[in-house]
């Protein structure tokens, strides 16, 4: 199947019976609901998949709004190409109708021909959809300006306020061993001088994954009080507090939280660490560009809009 323009392909996916209409009029050209319908036939066929009743119906609905704002922005920037008496020469639409058939069809003209019947669809229609493509990207690009600055109070503050956004995810691995302190057995002095016993053998040299098989009752027991790699928050504040904090390969002393007692140790430790301003200038700045492009555009197309007959059906 030929990767043809959106308004192409929605057109294979969409309905076999579309009843046509007026959608809406933009300064005298007609935009019909089977341009919307073509549009966002991909789209519905996934919201389908995904929603059902009432929902599904909601979904559909925002997605053809989408769809029918898209167009008529199309249009405006097509009429204001022809206001301004530009031309894209034939040899441009020439050199992308073969860049389309190499690329897809190894160079097929008759494939790409019988792909386009296939489709109802036309080479001259074809090529008119992909002319307007062309028109629609100029025109884009045309109204952005090409000597944008980015000042580097912008890039300084944008880097201070978006410190997630270049921090790696912390994470340590870790083992766990957990002593039930009994408190109401009245046993809660003999249960921390187990876990002190447990640390004593530990600063001698006991394996901690051993300890823990033999003496703890978490949940990780038989794996040696193996939690493998954890995230902030996965363990209570008091015990997030010290086992994020613990050197790799040290084993803390003995944390006693919600009546239990337990001991931590640190296996090894990734993320955590924030990239210099320096390292992260230029992905910083090119992002901060592209807003400023995408700004321009919406003002631009928003101008366009104002000074436009728009009505919607």
């Amino acid at each position: 199947m030929l990767p043809l323009s959106p308004l192409c392909c929605a057109a294979y996916a969409a309905d076999a019976e579309v009843i046509d209409g007026i959608a809406a009029v933009v300064n005298g050209d007609i935009i019909t609901y089977s341009q919307v319908r073509y549009l966002v036939a991909p789209r519905e066929k996934l919201l389908r998949s995904q929603y059902t009743g009432e929902e599904l119906v909601k979904q559909i609905k925002e997605a053809r709004q989408a769809a029918l704002k898209d167009l008529i922005d199309r249009q405006l920037i097509i009429q204001a190409f022809k206001k301004e008496s530009y031309q894209i020469p034939d040899h441009f639409v020439d050199q992308r109708m073969h860049e389309i058939i190499l690329e897809n069809f190894g160079g097929d003209r008759n494939t790409f021909i019988k792909t386009l019947e296939a489709q109802n669809y036309t080479l001259g229609e074809f090529k008119k959809v992909e002319m307007e493509r062309m028109i629609v990207q100029a025109m884009r690009s045309k109204n952005v300006k090409r000597d944008m600055i980015v000042s580097p109070t912008k890039i300084e503050e944008y880097y201070k306020t978006h410190r997630d956004e270049f921090t790696a995810k912390e994470q340590i691995k870790l083992r766990l061993i957990m002593i039930p302190a009994h408190a109401n057995d009245g046993n809660a002095a003999t249960q921390r001088s187990m876990a002190e016993e447990i640390l004593g053998k530990l600063a001698s040299g006991a394996e901690f994954d051993r300890m823990a098989q033999i003496y703890s009752e978490d949940s990780s027991r038989e794996l040696g009080g193996d939690w493998g790699w954890i995230d902030r928050k996965t363990l209570a504040a008091p015990l997030e507090k010290v086992a994020f904090n613990l050197p790799v390969g040290r084993i803390s002393n003995i944390i006693e939280f919600n009546g239990n007692f337990y001991l931590l140790k640190v296996e090894d430790r990734k993320g955590g660490a924030r990239p210099t301003l320096a390292q992260v200038r230029d992905q910083i700045e090119k992002k901060l560009l592209q807003q400023e492009a995408q700004n321009l555009q919406e003002k631009w197309i928003a101008s366009l809009r104002s000074k436009a007959y728009i009505r919607t059906f």
